[in-house]
């Protein structure tokens, strides 16, 4: 169990789910992690919801935008590194390489938002504490476990974290000839990043993953509720069993046994 009072610049510190039916997620991740909720409104009058493990905040669950909703996008979870200087982050994108996609915009004195997407893209969220920190738990059944960035250009995303935020970098040879990187914060791994496989339906992207206690009864509970699987669990020597599955409006999320 890893209970969280604050972040180092450079952690991941944060996720939420952005999605078509918010009710309908609720109902689905309760049943995969057991989470609990308690709503709040948003500005133009929809709510979302915050979910709990016990007294616990660990992430939330949030409407689309309007132009979100109008494409009919799927759902998408995304992935906060603490930051700082939120302003001097969005300063800083553009001369490492990145795009400016969002903010700085403060959150209703909750903190200071930013996004932006490394070379290669996937959209990367960046949070400056206010009132809120991020997750109060991590690394245990229910909380999140590990954030990895699927590129096409590795290195490069490599490169744009270090400069952003000076992480150290360890490599890890693949045995496809690849190398698996990951960004670490005093020594300790905080994120990973990856090699975009060759498929035409592949977009870079940030895949979280969710700790379980165990990642068979976790996947039955989410088919049963709705969910698709898209990786089957599979017992990975370096990082152990893992799941990767799709929920009803199209959220992809993974489950890391704990």
């Amino acid at each position: 169990m890893s209970i969280r009072t604050g972040f180092a610049e450079g952690e991941v510190c944060w996720t939420d789910l952005q999605t078509r039916d918010v009710e309908a997620a609720k109902a689905f991740y309760a049943a995969v992690f057991g989470w609990r909720y308690e709503d709040l409104p948003t500005p133009d009058g929809r709510s979302y919801s915050q979910a709990f493990l016990d007294d616990a905040l660990v992430t939330v669950i949030a409407p689309q935008n309007p132009q979100q909703e109008a494409a009919r996008l799927d759902g998408q979870w995304n992935v906060y590194f603490a930051v700082n200087d939120a302003q001097q982050l969005a300063a800083e994108v553009p001369h490492a390489g990145g795009t400016l996609e969002f903010g700085p915009e403060a959150v209703n004195g909750t903190g200071v938002m930013v996004f932006f997407a490394p070379p290669g893209g996937g959209t990367t969220g960046a949070w400056q504490t206010g009132s809120h920190f991020g997750a109060a738990r991590t690394h245990e059944p229910g909380a999140l476990a590990w954030a990895e960035l699927l590129t096409p250009e590795p290195q490069a995303a490599v490169g744009f974290f270090q400069q952003l935020f000076g992480h150290e970098v360890t490599e890890y040879p693949q045995d496809d000839g690849g190398t698996y990187a990951t960004l670490l914060v005093d020594g300790t791994e905080v994120a990973g990043i990856a090699p975009l496989l060759a498929d035409a339906d592949a977009r870079a992207g940030w895949q979280v993953y969710f700790a379980v206690s165990n990642v068979a009864d976790a996947v039955e509970a989410a088919v049963a509720a709705g969910g698709v699987v898209l990786v089957e669990p599979e017992d990975l020597a370096e990082a152990g069993i893992i799941a990767t599955l799709k929920d009803p409006h199209g959220g992809v999320f993974s489950l890391l046994e704990a």
